[in-house]
């Protein structure tokens, strides 16, 4: 007689490790996916709001000088780093977000999604994972903004993530490789309370009307239910955060020491050089990466979890 697959409601007993794996996972798929659109976003926000004026007519024209004068591993810049942080960020933010979800449910009923336990545990989550992302995201800015097509002058150029984070180190002190911070902590609590809850909304609500379906446990239907939430969740998520994501990437890539920090006061510059407009630089590339990153970060989150024996609520 075969032995009987069990399964753990998501974070019971001793499995809640599984719950960092599968976010691991899904922090994978996320950067192989979308880090060349993130690269194209990176470029757009630093050379398109500064003070000489624009540099890339869109997206699309960044991505093909990109592609002319270095090739695809161009687009791959800082890859590296976003891989490592990615990995152990998204791994944190989904066990994190699980985790909190649960505790703060308590004994409620399991009735459906709850805004007043969805937006905690995510800003919660958010918070924590900021403290990884700001340094992470710092040496991938920076080695993203450099190359051949760039306006990095050839001697602030990093040979690779580690000579650019110990450069920034020397030349910046300890606290230099966390600039950002604030902007980071902003975009993350406020995105992913924006994306779980589109996310768990969405996700409830089809799986409410497939029910009585005999395609509701299908393994392609769950897969194209994950694309869909997680695809919107991610555009909606990035939609709302977007201002303080270039916020971010001003601060951290500028070469001035004494730059300003503060996110909206940074924000308030750009609007006054470059409009609304600066203030949504990438959008295009973001918006176009956001569905199918996110996607992908779905879809390998549930589908490990199911494989690890966890159990959705």
């Amino acid at each position: 007689m075969g032995e009987k697959k069990t399964t753990t409601k998501s974070g019971e007993g001793l499995g809640f490790y599984k719950e960092y794996v599968a976010g691991m996972n899904a922090g994978l798929a996320t950067v192989a996916v979308g880090h060349p659109f993130d690269t194209v976003k990176v470029k757009l926000q630093k050379h398109n709001t500064e003070v000489q004026g624009i540099r890339y007519k869109n997206g699309l024209h960044c991505a093909s000088r990109i592609l002319q004068s270095e090739g695809v591993k161009g687009l791959y810049r800082g890859a590296t780093s976003s891989f490592l942080g990615m990995a152990f960020e998204s791994s944190l933010m989904f066990g994190i977000y699980s985790q909190a979800k649960l505790f703060l449910r308590g004994t409620l009923p399991d009735d459906g999604p709850r805004p007043e336990i969805i937006v905690p545990s995510a800003m919660f989550g958010g918070a924590i994972i900021s403290f990884v992302l700001c340094p992470t995201e710092l040496v991938k800015c920076r080695m993203q903004i450099q190359g051949t097509d760039s306006l990095v002058p050839n001697f602030r150029r990093y040979n690779s993530p580690l000579d650019c984070a110990v450069q920034t180190v020397k030349n910046e002190g300890v606290t230099g490789i966390f600039r950002g911070g604030s902007a980071t902590l902003l975009r993350e609590c406020t995105g992913n309370a924006v994306f779980f809850t589109v996310y768990e909304y969405l996700r409830y609500h089809i799986h409410s009307r497939l029910e009585d379906s005999k395609l509701k446990d299908g393994y392609l239907v769950d897969m194209g239910i994950g694309v869909f939430t997680g695809g919107l969740g991610g555009i909606a998520c990035w939609s709302a955060v977007l201002p303080f994501d270039v916020a971010k990437t001003i601060i951290q890539t500028s070469p001035d020491k004494a730059t300003e920090r503060n996110p909206f006061k940074v924000l308030s510059s750009i609007h006054k050089r470059a409009g609304l407009k600066g203030c949504y630089a990438g959008l295009g590339p973001t918006i176009v990466r956001a569905f199918p990153a996110n996607a992908a970060a779905i879809v390998a989150w549930e589908f490990s979890m199911k494989m690890l024996g966890i159990k959705r609520d």
